[in-house]
């Protein structure tokens, strides 16, 4: 099947996903746009940003989890290895994170954010509070604060039925 890239550019929407439920169909069209690599570097790019969105995203995860191996960080970006050490280069380059031992096991390396990298990764934070901002522009206080809510219970009881998924599966159909 031949791909047409004016096609796969477009931002998804509720329609282009099957599900029954238009939840899960609204949030899969969410998902991709804003975990698109194209989106967000298109988005960077024209706010002026030097570090491209692999970075951005290592950047993220190593201020919100600490210094992580170079393993973890590929399983968290999903990507390989040999990417992940492209990332980490252009990272250390630009003194926004350095390897070290780990401590726990001498034969591993850890990545940590320098003090540089910290203050680029609370930049990458700051971004996403400014996205949100803008999404959120024309909503009333009211409606921010009860879908803030809304959106904690779902994500509190999604992680809760994602651990049950992970210790049975799913339950069986109806």
């Amino acid at each position: 099947m031949a791909t047409n890239d004016a096609f796969d550019a477009r931002p998804r929407t509720a329609a282009d996903f099957p599900y029954r439920s238009e939840l899960l169909a609204n949030l899969s069209a969410l998902i991709l746009l804003w975990d698109s690599p194209a989106v967000q570097g298109q988005i960077l790019a024209k706010t002026g940003e030097a570090i491209d969105q692999q970075s951005h995203a290592a950047l993220r995860h190593l201020a919100a989890w600490g210094p992580m191996r170079p393993t973890a960080m590929s399983e968290v970006l999903g990507t390989g290895a040999s990417h992940v050490s492209k990332i980490v280069g252009r990272l250390e380059e630009a003194e926004l994170v350095v390897r070290s031992t780990d401590p726990a096991d001498g034969r591993a390396t850890l990545i940590s954010l320098t003090e540089s990298g910290e203050g680029a990764a609370r930049g990458v934070y700051e971004l996403g509070d400014r996205m949100i901002t803008e999404v959120l522009e024309g909503w009333s206080e009211g409606d921010v604060t009860l879908y803030t809510e809304l959106t904690k219970r779902f994500v509190t009881d999604a992680i809760n039925a994602a651990d049950q998924m992970l210790e049975r599966g799913l339950r069986p159909v109806d």
